[in-house]
């Protein structure tokens, strides 16, 4: 479970056009994020003065824009200026995270119709002290009976804020006194958790979903990335649940936890090598991961 930070309670929000004490960060309620979760988001890191995955991060979220048709978009290097100068503001330059958030904007009345959006959309760059989220030693899973987006529903590849189904699994997850809840897919394949994907490994060879009912991290593509580039076979695929139950290793990526192993599934210990207890595979991917993030990312500029 996340923890309060107290250093977050004095934080510079950008909302709009600038930014305001986190007191005043307010959206109106005409806001298309308040009226229907119509808006786009990404998670960013910090690591020693740098953003992380920057560029990948500003791709997805202009690509979900544009596939959800907003309309006078800000340009890149405006979103890229107000990530910086709320970093600036904040003296965030390491351990952080920005939540960033582009609304399809204000409404000149209640309503669905995304013609009634007059006024553009509304930037939300919300920075927080925050190291990793999940405990070090691994987290535990159950499954949950919530499925996972799907293409004939919404097309998960669209990195949207209604985020219903997720937030049903985490209740599920939340009752069941573990730490996140594993989605399948409306075919019952492994899908991704309720906030990140997940990645098996089955006699050395690592296994993770197809990106048709889960988001295309960008996490997940450096881990595959990082993998081929180590020579460790790796291999997308429907994945049934009792491939889970019967992994040698398992483990989530995302940018708010990074990679973290998985002990437990439904009550199962995972491991065949030393059950309970991260995996070698696992170990080395994320050492190699944080390489990466130690030594890659855009520097944040001086003011």
């Amino acid at each position: 479970m996340q923890k309060y930070d107290p250093r977050n309670d004095k934080i510079q929000v950008w909302v709009g056009d600038g930014l305001v004490p986190r007191a005043e960060a307010k959206v109106s309620v005409f806001d298309s994020v308040v009226q229907g979760g119509d808006a786009v988001w990404e998670g960013l890191r910090i690591y020693a003065g740098r953003l992380f995955a920057l560029d990948a991060h500003l791709n997805r979220l202009f690509a979900s824009a544009k596939a959800m048709a907003f309309v006078d978009l800000p340009s890149r290097e405006s979103v890229r200026e107000a990530l910086f100068a709320t970093l600036r503001a904040n003296g965030m330059l390491d351990e952080a995270h920005v939540r960033l958030t582009l609304t399809r904007g204000e409404k000149i009345t209640s309503g669905m119709d995304p013609r009634l959006n007059r006024s553009g959309p509304c930037l939300i760059v919300l920075a927080e002290h925050k190291p990793p989220i999940y405990a070090a030693a691994g987290i535990r899973l159950i499954t949950s009976a919530i499925r996972r987006n799907s293409p004939q529903c919404v097309d998960s590849k669209i990195h949207h804020n209604n985020l219903i189904n997720n937030i049903l699994a985490k209740i599920e997850a939340n009752l069941a006194g573990v730490d996140d809840a594993l989605m399948l897919d409306l075919d019952g394949f492994l899908s991704e958790t309720n906030a990140t994907n997940i990645f098996l490994v089955h006699h050395g060879k690592l296994l993770t979903p197809h990106p048709h009912s889960c988001l295309p991290g960008v996490t997940r593509a450096l881990v595959i990335e990082i993998a081929r580039q180590q020579e460790i076979p790796v291999e997308e695929r429907n994945l049934s649940i009792s491939e889970i139950w019967s992994a040698d290793e398992a483990f989530t990526t995302g940018t708010m936890g990074e990679l973290s192993p998985v002990l437990e599934v439904d009550g199962r210990t995972l491991g065949t090598h030393q059950p309970g207890q991260p995996g070698a595979l696992t170990r080395r991917l994320q050492e190699l991961y944080a390489q990466r993030t130690a030594s890659e990312g855009t520097p944040i500029p001086e003011g």
